[in-house]
């Protein structure tokens, strides 16, 4: 093996060596089973993501341009923050993983229940609001 300072102990070079710690290789199920979940918030975002562009090309007939644009804007600052933060938590889990630590609170679940909660409350004012 080599004995590099840029090499761990399990073999890791580089980038993925400094990112993941040492600790000890988990098995390859609960790795993919990470990955997959990581690929889950992707998607997530990105269908958020979708949502806010299709307010913004599609609902003008049915929103005012501010009510518009507050509710595509939210949408697409929800998909942004939860696509950063899956890279943040699939890393976060996996250095759990390989040192046998607890694993970290999840943060996207919560932020992501408030901000469509934030959204539809968006959508409930306008429809109360046109209803007036």
């Amino acid at each position: 093996m080599d004995s590099s300072p840029s090499t761990n102990e399990n073999g890791r070079r580089g980038l993925a060596a400094r990112l993941l710690r040492g600790g000890s290789e988990p098995d390859p199920r609960f790795t993919l089973a990470n990955e997959r979940t990581f690929l889950a918030w992707i998607r997530t975002s990105l269908a958020l993501m979708a949502g806010g562009i299709a307010v913004e090309a599609f609902t003008t007939d049915i929103f005012v341009p501010e009510m518009r644009a507050t509710l595509a804007v939210l949408l697409l600052l929800l998909a942004m923050i939860i696509a950063s933060v899956a890279c943040f938590r699939w890393l976060n889990v996996e250095r759990a993983m390989r040192h046998g630590t607890p694993l970290p609170l999840p943060f996207l679940a919560p932020l992501l229940a408030i901000g469509g909660a934030v959204a539809a409350a968006v959508v409930i004012v306008f429809v109360l609001l046109r209803l007036s």
